[in-house]
């Protein structure tokens, strides 16, 4: 029996989670139970900010591409409107940093959710994310009147 991809990707260069992207994340997402999308990134020296540390904004990136992506798996399309986030501890470069994010309270338009990066060693939360986004058309349909 064939094994399925449960990854969950907007397009292969987007910087967050296309895989063919060789400077970007390629974060490998896959659906949570109940909601939400959790996975995995390798923290490469390309995303270095402090030496030996990630950029803060590339932790900013990771954590709205997986809020994204969960929006994503449910078939909505949404771009970012407000992004808060706390950088608890630094996130060291050559290994894995584990993403989950989840749906707030609010699942429809503005939808809110949460995420967490964490070390997959230790289970300490490198920072956590507060995320606001609203429903958009896809280019080139008319418009719905989503805002």
């Amino acid at each position: 029996m064939a094994e399925t991809d449960a990854r969950i990707f907007h397009h292969d260069l987007c910087f967050g989670c296309g895989q063919a992207n060789l400077f970007g994340l390629q974060l490998e997402l896959e659906p949570r139970p109940g909601g939400g999308v959790e996975g995995r990134f390798f923290v490469k020296q390309d995303h270095q900010g402090p030496p030996g540390f990630a950029h803060g904004g590339v932790i900013a990136a990771a954590l709205d591409e997986a809020m994204s992506l969960a929006i994503h798996a449910r078939g909505t399309l949404a771009l970012t409107s407000r992004i808060e986030l706390d950088l608890r501890a630094p996130v060291p470069v050559g290994g894995f940093a584990e993403v989950e994010a989840r749906f707030g309270r609010s699942e429809s338009s503005p939808i809110e959710l949460t995420a967490v990066l964490r070390d997959p060693e230790g289970g300490r939360d490198y920072a956590t994310a507060r995320g606001v986004f609203v429903e958009v058309d896809p280019p080139g349909e008319p418009a719905t009147g989503h805002q």
